[in-house]
């Protein structure tokens, strides 16, 4: 296995979408052409089912781990005010909706959505689904939340409203590590609002762990996962870390680069950790993620109904993803668009009447076949080349790539048909890198994406 790291650690994309962000070719996207292709995803899949995902980018403090587009403050005066643009861009995609929306699945991110008050969380959620309680049986509610600021409000407002996931951001529980990315938070902290929880009834929690932080020992992903295991989350997501300070500046620059751990060092945290977890029977799920049997996490996954999204692993597999608030990514399938990755153009766009979108892409039909093989290897560690695709004059090329994963028995090739084997899997993100037709030198790569191990 050192060997293989050592060998495949490069830098590669970790596929929330094909093509990549950096590869979009629609700089200006304007609004009129982005909203074509949801009229276009209304024609061709006569569906009105959706995803929603609300970006709320408020946090307290820095961590210095973080990737994510986020504002620091402690002034809570900016809650309202950014909930009642939020809600505006709900209002003006409405209008500008061929269909009525069912909304299958909403997720909270961030930021720390939890930075808001419960009473403005339930004032959005009440203009995006009117009065009414949601049916968790029909549409599946999650939030991300920072174990340090969720109150009981917190949980009792949004498990009533219809909530039954949340996951819970650790990291790591070693004092030494969480004074390196500065996210101080105990155990016993979490356990508080873990066991709340799962006393109101929420069904599905979910803990983030993190390896290859600053200053991280195999005593501390033990000790990390060991208490994680105590409360027995029904799920839990074990990222590798992202060294991208060139992307997200000094907010990564909190520790010094030697004291992250090497490449074989780094992966045999990930090894102690999965290990730990599979003989607690977890079930390892796509990239970076286990369950337990009974979570539908793993029942999709098992029946190879899993989909992936800008939101990461999903149960709901809807064909337009709507995302709402600064920087938030939207999918309609067959196209892509990011809104204003400032606070202030956010709202300056909103107050102006015009949905936020700024840059994107237009897929074409080869990003389209090309989207689809990756997502079923993201997904099932499997894809099946279409012989009759007017694109197949690539897939000697792509065979090619892949020659020296399948002599080192990470990937399997049966006629048309492309497998991950259980060794590849930790290599599945290099085996879709032979099918993304943007990645042409390694300068491209170094410069845009983290290490693929």
């Amino acid at each position: 296995m050192q060997t293989l790291v050592q060998k495949y650690n490069v830098a590669g994309p970790r596929y929330t979408s094909y093509p990549t962000v950096p590869f979009w070719k629609n700089p200006t996207l304007s609004a009129e052409d982005w909203s074509k292709t949801i009229e276009r995803n209304y024609r061709h899949f006569q569906s009105n089912e959706m995803s929603l995902y609300v970006h709320l980018p408020f946090c307290e403090s820095l961590c210095t781990f973080c990737g994510c587009h986020k504002r620091i403050t402690k002034n809570h005066g900016v809650e309202a005010p950014y909930i009642d643009a939020v809600i505006k861009e709900w209002e003006m995609y409405r209008e500008a909706m061929p269909f009525s929306p069912d909304i299958q699945e909403l997720h909270f991110g961030g930021g720390t959505p939890t930075f808001f008050g419960a009473d403005q969380l339930e004032r959005l959620l009440q203009a995006i689904f009117g009065k009414k309680k949601v049916d968790p049986e029909h549409v599946e509610l999650g939030f991300e939340a920072h174990p340090n600021n969720t109150s009981n409000e917190h949980l009792e407002t949004l498990y009533q409203f219809g909530f039954r996931r949340l996951s819970l951001g650790i990291q790591d529980y070693s004092p030494v590590v969480q004074k390196a990315i500065n996210r101080i938070q105990s155990f016993d902290q979490v356990k508080t609002v873990h066991e709340h929880a799962r006393k109101l009834g929420y069904t599905s929690i979910s803990h983030d762990l993190v390896f290859g932080l600053p200053k991280q020992e195999k005593a501390d992903i033990v000790d990390s996962v060991a208490k994680t295991l105590s409360l027995r989350p029904d799920r839990i997501s074990l990222y590798s870390y992202a060294h991208v300070p060139w992307i997200k500046g000094n907010g990564q620059r909190g520790f010094d680069e030697n004291d992250l751990p090497k490449d074989d060092e780094k992966r045999a945290l990930y090894e102690i950790a999965k290990s730990m977890l599979l003989k607690s029977g977890y079930i390892e799920i796509g990239m970076d993620h286990f369950a337990l049997p009974t979570d539908s996490l793993a029942i999709a996954f098992l029946n190879k109904s899993l989909h992936r999204n800008f939101m990461g692993y999903t149960t709901q597999r809807t064909d337009f993803l709507l995302g709402l608030g600064m920087s938030a990514i939207s999918d309609s399938w067959f196209g892509f668009a990011q809104n204003d990755k400032s606070v202030e153009g956010y709202h300056e766009r909103i107050q102006k009447g015009e949905i936020p979108v700024f840059r994107g892409h237009i897929l074409s039909d080869l990003d389209l076949e090309i989207r689809g093989y990756i997502l079923d290897l993201m997904c099932h560690f499997e894809t099946t080349l279409n012989t009759n695709s007017p694109n197949a004059f690539i897939f000697p090329e792509i065979k090619a790539k892949l020659l020296p994963m399948i002599e080192d028995g990470l990937v399997e090739i049966d006629g048309n048909k492309v497998s991950v084997t259980e060794e590849g899997i930790p290599f599945v993100r290099n085996c879709c890198m032979a099918f993304d037709q943007d990645l042409t030198t390694d300068l491209q790569k170094e410069e845009m994406f983290s290490k693929t191990v």
